[in-house]
């Protein structure tokens, strides 16, 4: 496969994975569908760092753009003297591969710690709006018997389980993504200038 495709590859599966990144983040802020958390100020401060609208998703959003640019109709990127200059464009999406890496790794560590954090909500045992988990580093995943602490919102806790583990999973696969677009980049650049001194074809 030659460096172009591989990188077109790569921009559409972070494409895809940026929207499901900036949707499952837009549903931390509806609990089960309803707005009015939101309005009272009733989300959970990791909820509102935006990590997976903005670190998961727009800033991914970028390196796919330059990565789905990079292919064209000959498809090798990296052959041939009329094309050696695509081999500068393989180099410059390290850099968008970077920017990838600090948004995808934004919205791991975020979700990470959100999934420790626990959820905001109101408790029957202290009548307020307080993090009933803080204190379990994250313990009470796997205690279910406690999730029913949380009265309002109704099952905040699968809701926010469930999706920052979502989000946890997506920065992951977007980070791996573009990691190996940089090593595809620096392969591919490499490529391309070695092309300006020789006519052998790798594609």
């Amino acid at each position: 496969m030659c460096f172009g495709r591989r990188a077109r590859c790569i921009g559409y599966k972070l494409l895809v994975l940026a929207l499901l990144s900036i949707v499952a983040n837009v549903l931390l802020y509806f609990p089960n569908g309803e707005t009015r958390f939101a309005s009272e100020h009733h989300l959970g401060k990791y909820v509102e760092c935006l990590h997976g609208i903005l670190g998961g998703g727009i800033l991914v959003l970028v390196p796919a753009a330059v990565f789905i640019g990079l292919h064209s109709g000959d498809g090798c990127g990296c052959c041939g003297h009329e094309s050696c200059g695509k081999g500068c464009a393989m180099l410059s999406s390290v850099l968008a591969a970077f920017v990838g890496i600090l948004g995808s790794g934004y919205c791991v560590i975020i979700s990470a710690l959100g999934l420790s954090h626990g959820p905001y909500c109101f408790t029957h045992l202290e009548r307020n709006w307080v993090y009933p988990f803080a204190g379990s580093s994250g313990g009470y995943l796997f205690e279910y018997n406690k999730w029913s602490e949380c009265q309002e919102p109704q099952n905040i806790v699968q809701w926010n389980v469930t999706l920052f583990s979502i989000l946890l999973v997506v920065g992951g696969i977007e980070f791996i993504l573009c990691f190996i677009q940089i090593i595809n980049s620096i392969v591919g650049g490499l490529c391309g200038l070695c092309c300006s001194h020789e006519e052998t074809y790798v594609c």
